[in-house]
């Protein structure tokens, strides 16, 4: 089983968010205090989602805990810059910032 990581970024530092499927469990490796704590709370929480089915206009809302899966994490993580100011960096090589959490 492989764990989903995803870098992320906030005032100038670099990190990634890491999913443990076995423990189900949320990890967020940030070197910012601030932006680490804002992340860990964010996404060890569960969130009432708006969650789109068949249409454009087809919605609803759905209590999304997002240490129960990856796909739940992937859900929650597309509101975290929005509620929190870190940026989930989608694009950014995951295993480059792991090497090198630093601009």
């Amino acid at each position: 089983m492989e764990n989903f990581s995803v870098a992320i970024s906030y005032n100038g530092s670099l990190g990634w968010v890491e999913y443990d499927e076995a423990e189900r469990k949320v990890k967020v490796n940030l070197d910012d205090a601030e932006g680490k704590a804002l992340a860990e709370k964010f996404l060890t929480t569960s969130h009432e989602i708006k969650i789109p089915h068949e249409t454009l206009l087809d919605f609803t809302a759905e209590n999304i805990d997002p240490n129960e899966s990856a796909k739940n994490l992937q859900i929650v993580l597309t509101r975290l810059w929005e509620a929190t100011g870190v940026h989930v960096d989608w694009s950014r090589p995951v295993d480059y910032v792991k090497a090198h959490p630093h601009y």
